[in-house]
């Protein structure tokens, strides 16, 4: 991507400097830059705003409350995370922020969900090793797992280092394809730049966001269903 929009503002800039329109170009850039720089502090102020009402909710317990609402759906989409774990915490709070439309302000919900996701596939891939050690010691394996009966093999295998494992990939979906109430971000946009009606937005983005929402469910259990077959 940077190479991108890098080619690009340096086609801009040599088109410009060539068909002789050097002060349009100069003040194209100053006045972008302009522009860019209220956005930043607009949104900003957006996404402190939101950020801290979603810490203060934390702090009061209510993102607890709203996750074991969500505790179905979550045990629907995420089976194989065991109950309790922080990640089911975390994706329930960057659910939460989505559904309401805080994309900025849910981005760190969604990093730490991550990393308790990778911190659940090192377990496994502890458990693992062990149930690999304790098979070939009381079977008398010497083998990999694989060769181990059908009624040991276990129950949820992990994925080798640097590779994204299941749950990581459905978050990363569900995120993207999020269902969104009050597109916040997008209302702030068009009130930016002048929109007559800055919430003529939140009725077709709730259709759009729903119907993708839907789209991702149905796919990541369609993948979660084949991986499963794959693994035993």
């Amino acid at each position: 991507m940077n190479c991108i929009w890098g080619g690009m503002m340096l086609v801009g800039i040599v088109y410009g400097i060539l068909t002789g329109e050097v002060d349009a170009l100069s003040e194209a850039m100053l006045s972008s830059a302009k522009e860019a720089v209220a956005l930043c502090v607009t949104m900003f102020g957006i996404m402190a705003l939101w950020s801290g009402l979603m810490e203060i909710a934390r702090e009061a317990n209510l993102i607890r409350a709203i996750s074991k609402r969500l505790r179905p759906l979550l045990r629907f989409l995420f089976p194989d995370i065991p109950e309790g774990h922080p990640a089911l915490e975390h994706i329930a709070t960057n659910c939460v922020a989505n559904v309401l439309g805080l994309g900025s302000a849910s981005t760190v919900y969604g990093l730490k969900a991550m990393e308790a996701l990778e911190a659940l596939e090192e377990e496994r891939r502890t458990q693992e090793d062990a149930w690999s050690e304790e098979t070939c010691r009381t079977k008398g394996m010497i083998d990999s797992p694989d060769s181990a009966p059908s009624e040991m093999k276990q129950p949820c295998r992990a994925v080798p280092r640097g590779t994204a494992s299941n749950e990581m990939c459905t978050f990363l979906i569900l995120n993207i394809s999020s269902l969104q109430l009050i597109p916040v971000n997008i209302i702030a946009y068009r009130s930016q730049y002048g929109s007559v009606n800055p919430t003529a937005i939140v009725g077709p983005g709730i259709v759009a966001t729903a119907v993708s929402t839907g789209v991702a469910v149905v796919f990541c259990r369609l993948m979660n269903k084949k991986c499963k077959k794959k693994n035993y």
